[in-house]
């Protein structure tokens, strides 16, 4: 299949439920249901028609704030088939930016679960735009329970003027619920509109299109190698694309099974792939790092393993030894893989065979990339410069921030706000997030390299390297450690450490021991809430 053979993912999706009716398409690790492809399109369709009942069609926006379940999974097609911007919402997001998300994509819909609701409902009265708040809940059956609260219908049972309202979704089987009725999908026209982290300030929301979907899967499916025998472990949450995409549409285009998990547990990570028979996951690099500890000795006896081909490892850069550690100690090589929101998901992989580049996130799978400096212009083999990129699998702009459109797209490039290089063989490496680069006395210094060499000592589990003022140099090198259990080190044993691998002016100045460095809902390393500490 080919990504123009689609106009749309409803058309991926029916496609597939017409060649694989009957075949498992989702196990629901967290209560054990199954959806067959025929199932699952059954209740997508449900989905579907209570959000168009409620006056939701082509261009509309519908908020996802959940956590991973088979009814996020669904409000993602439901949204999909009906032409609607499906609008994730982090789940560990505080009520002031919940309201900024959903304000800024002037969404008339929220799905949410009962546990999130509190959040969502300490700043309704600011968001006059929601017309409705659906409901997502589970059964003992295999079909979910949606309600809508409403603050539009006759009050006649209200909690703080908020009417529940149970929507009857029994009336038919999902097999036989029909589609929605057609309605014309273009590949230009958007699918989901998903907030960037906001590090540099109030988030922007980025609009991926249903043709930017479209080749990033068939992209990410081609280049593993996927077939329909392949189960993916969805354990990243379905609230950032790497999720949505590599475990979730990569497998559909394949026509593979999703195991669907409700989160990262190190203590149940194996028994789950034994369970199910996965055949590859999506990760991070604490992840892989929590298995190493958790698992000295490798895979548990008595597990069966031996079908998984591989990990992917993507959001953040992998520290080698990290990554050398989990392939020698559990006989699965990792996939390290680049990209952004702004780029669907993936754009490189790093391959697993001889020419594998280590510390490399690998070459490009379909879109163009290069090197620039600060004018534009193309770098040479190994000059570090800003990362940028083009093609199809690029967003289709900033929603309602064309100024941001216009400077990221300069040049007819987007450019990434990462540092990097390519070698001579075209291989990339990222050195650093550009806004985390360290100038110190005029040098500059990038924190993944000392965090590499932090990685390396024994006694190291975590590591974090940020730039704190200095009124000498402007900037000075401050590494945040967390040791392994039971291990005891000084400061001065850290820096030694460092003083031995690397320049002196790269080393830290100060070491700061933490119980636990912060990490964001994907167990990446949130650096800039180091500064605070």
């Amino acid at each position: 299949m080919t990504a123009g053979a689609f106009a749309n993912i409803r058309e991926l999706l029916e496609q597939q439920v017409e060649r694989y009716p009957n075949k498992p398409f989702l196990f629901v690790e967290s209560d054990r249901r199954v959806f067959t492809y025929r199932e699952f399109d059954g209740e997508v369709n449900r989905v579907a028609a209570l959000l168009a009942a409620l006056g939701i069609a082509k261009g509309d926006r519908v908020s996802l704030y959940l956590t991973n379940s088979a009814e996020y999974f669904i409000a993602y097609f439901a949204c999909f088939k009906l032409g609607a911007w499906a609008g994730p919402v982090n789940a560990m997001l505080k009520p002031q930016e919940i309201e900024f998300i959903v304000s800024n994509s002037e969404a008339a819909v929220v799905v949410t679960q009962a546990d999130l609701y509190a959040n969502l409902a300490a700043v309704r009265d600011r968001l006059p735009m929601v017309r409705h708040v659906v409901g997502a809940g589970e059964l003992e059956s295999k079909s979910s329970q949606w309600s809508v609260i409403s603050d539009q219908e006759p009050a006649s049972e209200t909690t703080s003027d908020v009417l529940f309202m149970t929507w009857n979704l029994s009336a038919t089987t999902p097999s036989e619920q029909p589609a929605p009725g057609p309605r014309p999908l273009a590949p230009d026209d958007e699918a989901i509109i998903i907030y960037t982290s906001g590090t540099t300030g109030k988030p922007k929301g980025v609009l991926l299109t249903h043709g930017n979907l479209l080749t990033n899967a068939r992209e990410i499916a081609q280049w593993l190698q996927l077939t329909a025998d392949d189960r993916s472990l969805m354990i990243m949450p379905l609230f950032h694309v790497n999720a949505l995409m590599t475990t979730g549409l990569a497998a559909l285009w394949a026509g593979a099974s999703i195991v669907l998990a409700p989160r990262f547990s190190a203590s149940r990570h194996w028994q789950t792939i034994s369970d199910y028979g996965v055949t590859y996951f999506g990760s991070v690099a604490t992840m892989l790092s929590r298995l190493n500890h958790t698992y000295p000795e490798g895979v548990p006896a008595g597990l069966d393993t031996h079908g998984l081909r591989f990990a992917l490892c993507g959001s953040a850069p992998v520290p080698v030894e990290v990554m050398k550690t989990y392939e020698a100690r559990f006989r699965c090589p990792v996939i390290e893989g680049y990209g952004l929101s702004e780029s669907t998901c993936r754009s490189t992989f790093n391959p697993t065979n001889e020419h594998r580049r280590a510390g490399s996130v690998g070459l490009p799978i379909g879109n163009q990339m290069n090197v620039f400096d600060d004018q534009d212009h193309e770098l040479a083999p190994l000059q570090v410069g800003e990362i940028v990129m083009r093609g199809a699998n690029l967003m289709k702009g900033y929603y309602k921030n064309e100024a941001a459109t216009r400077e990221a797209f300069r040049s007819g490039w987007f450019h990434t706000g990462d540092l990097g290089y390519r070698d001579d063989e075209g291989f990339y490496y990222v050195v650093d997030r550009k806004s985390d680069m360290i100038i110190r006395g005029g040098e500059n210094i990038y924190p993944r390299e000392i965090d590499e060499v932090l990685y390396e000592h024994a006694k190291v589990k975590d590591a974090a390297t940020i730039g704190v003022p200095d009124k000498l140099y402007g900037e000075e090198v401050k590494s945040f450690v967390v040791l392994r259990d039971g291990c005891a080190a000084t400061e001065e044993e850290i820096l030694a450490h460092c003083r031995a691998r690397l320049a002196d002016y790269k080393c830290p100045k100060t070491v700061a021991f933490l119980d636990d460095i912060p990490k964001g809902p994907t167990g990446k390393l949130l650096k800039r809430e180091l500064s605070r500490q």
